[in-house]
């Protein structure tokens, strides 16, 4: 396909967030390999931009760039790729596009990028083509594509339940500043689990409950009880994976941040600030820490998938 093809092949662009959890509380594995899940999801100001273009049959493709992104498999295990054969199979009409993905989101490191991706495929074929959906209708598509694709629909800060898919809204009353800092190399979500599981073999894992203080906290501008409520029944997992995570948690605090916690399955770390200054003067001290990859200064909630341009 040459160049003047593609410019004028219909198109728009879909800005996505990333997840991080301020809870993230584990239950025992159910029999299909799933962890019954409470948490408290926020949409963060760090985002994916996804182009998705009509073309005709046997034109599909998928790239991507940005950080990482040679990582990232461009086949069927793509979500993005999954995405488009969820929603073709349900309005049952051939869809044919043409995907890229602009990253910004870490790749493998638990703040749901490719979750992120599926959402905005959604998004971005629902306009595209005029398959008028609604966000119930997109809702029970996503949940099918991934744990995390509905909450990326949807963003701000929500209480999600099951595999995290059954999404209730939380009132946040302020806007939270986070600093993001990323390490050199991802952690498979699945070994993470797997360890989390190895750690639970000798006692019951206790059914999963949504932190009512936290949420009451949030919804009050409570800072410091936020702080205190933050949870991760996977950071544990995750320090036993990558030891070297506690070493830039506990500089982190040491900086100045409030909380610092392993963001969902890590290695990804945020810490939680009191202003958008104290964020700003932390990410420079961890910049030059040697501790960590990558450093964002970052708020949430913000919305979930969006399009942006067409």
């Amino acid at each position: 396909m040459d160049s003047l093809t593609q410019i004028q092949s219909p198109h728009l662009t879909v800005r996505v967030p990333a997840k991080i959890n301020l809870q993230l509380s584990v239950g025992p594995a159910a029999a299909n390999g799933y962890h019954e899940l409470a948490t408290l999801f926020q949409a963060i100001s760090l985002y994916d931009e996804i182009t998705v273009s009509k073309v005709k049959s046997g034109g599909e493709s998928l790239s991507i760039s940005g950080e990482n992104f040679k990582s990232i498999p461009t086949n069927h295990e793509n979500l993005a790729n999954k995405a488009v054969k969820e929603i073709a199979k349900y309005v049952e009409q051939p869809i044919s596009a043409r995907i890229h993905i602009a990253k910004s989101i870490p790749v493998a490191g638990g703040m749901a990028g490719g979750s992120a991706d599926a959402a905005a495929v959604l998004v971005a074929i629902n306009q595209l083509w005029e398959l008028n959906l609604d966000i119930a209708q997109l809702t029970n598509l996503a949940s099918n594509i991934g744990s995390d694709v509905a909450f990326l629909l949807h963003g701000t800060t929500q209480l999600g339940l099951g595999r995290g898919e059954q999404l209730t809204p939380v009132l946040t009353r302020d806007n939270l500043n986070w600093v993001v800092a990323t390490n050199k190399s991802g952690l498979s979500t699945a070994d993470v689990y797997k360890t989390f599981d190895e750690m639970h073999t000798e006692s019951q894992t206790p059914t999963p409950t949504a932190n009512k203080d936290l949420m009451q906290a949030l919804a009050a501008g409570d800072l410091n009880k936020v702080a205190a409520n933050l949870s991760n029944d996977l950071q544990p997992a995750a320090l036993k994976l990558k030891p070297e995570l506690k070493q830039l948690l506990n500089a982190g605090e040491e900086l100045g941040a409030i909380a610092a916690m392993v963001s969902g399955s890590g290695p990804t770390c945020i810490f939680l600030t009191t202003n958008e200054n104290s964020a700003q003067n932390l990410a420079v001290d961890l910049s030059g820490s040697g501790l960590c990859k990558n450093v964002f200064v970052t708020h949430g909630p913000v919305a979930g998938a969006k399009v942006v341009s067409n």
